[in-house]
């Protein structure tokens, strides 16, 4: 059984299980013609959608920490289910945490989501720059002082010049921390990552092995990320398969440094 697929006590290995997915509110999409005929789905409900969120929520279970990008609060299209809060329920976390993003009153919460088998030591949302707002970074921390976890889930913006001023932005407050994760929907490739010198230069962040993630039913870039400072590594790294959305989950195993870990247990406590 690999270490993505245990079930073993939390913290108890070492390890930390970390799943990143955009689930885009939860409409199956595997065509490009989806985007159209399937488009209602963003503004109304459809009875389907709970089924789909029960799956994703036992794939879920599986690990201990899951950022959430393209997930809704609670509004008209979800039937008025906030999907951080029920997915929670549904793989059996005691934390979780909801950033709303881009508030269309009734229509639609647009939101990032973190759910948690630890509990936070404190947990941080970060209004990124853009010429269009809705962008967002939840950061939580795990633990204290120089050796706790720092984890920050985010969404950047579709252009180049938006993603720069947001990289910019995540630069500032990465740059001080030691062990940090920066997990989400990235909307740009490794290459791209590595030619932005100010982020690249901040800690500086090493991205996991590179995996197709977009589109999910014939994936051709990398632009779901887990990225890790130097002081983290992984010992297993993969992208899920069957989860509905227009992209893939990728999921990593951390085996984290004797001094994070000590941090971790020692908040827990």
């Amino acid at each position: 059984m690999s270490h993505l697929d245990a079930r073993s006590p939390l913290l108890a290995d070492g390890h930390l299980r970390l799943l990143t997915f955009n689930l885009q509110v939860g409409i199956q999409t595997s065509a490009y013609h989806h985007y159209f005929t399937r488009s209602w789905q963003h503004l109304l409900p459809h009875p389907e959608r709970s089924q789909r969120l029960d799956i994703m929520g036992k794939v879920m279970g599986r690990f201990d920490v899951v950022g959430l990008q393209e997930v809704d609060g609670g509004s008209f299209r979800t039937s008025r289910v906030n999907q951080v809060e029920y997915l929670a329920a549904r793989a059996g976390f005691a934390h979780h945490f909801q950033q709303l993003n881009r508030n269309l009153g009734r229509i639609a919460q647009h939101s990032n989501g973190l759910l948690s088998r630890l509990a936070p030591t404190q947990v941080e949302e970060h209004r990124l720059p853009g010429t269009l707002p809705g962008r967002g970074a939840i950061h939580a921390r795990f633990g204290n002082g120089p050796d706790a976890l720092h984890v920050f889930v985010a969404h950047l913006a579709l252009s180049h010049r938006g993603r720069a001023r947001q990289l910019d932005y995540l630069s500032e407050i990465i740059r001080p921390l030691r062990h940090v994760v920066v997990m989400g929907d990235l909307n740009c490739t490794p290459e791209q990552i590595h030619a932005h010198a100010r982020f690249s230069d901040s800690l500086p962040l090493h991205p996991v092995k590179p995996l197709l993630s977009y589109p999910s039913w014939q994936p051709r870039r990398a632009l779901d990320h887990i990225l890790l400072s130097q002081s983290l590594d992984v010992s297993e790294v993969r992208v899920l398969d069957h989860l509905f959305s227009d992209h893939l989950p990728i999921a990593v195993d951390l085996p984290l440094p004797d001094a994070c870990l000590t941090a971790l247990r020692d908040a827990q406590n």
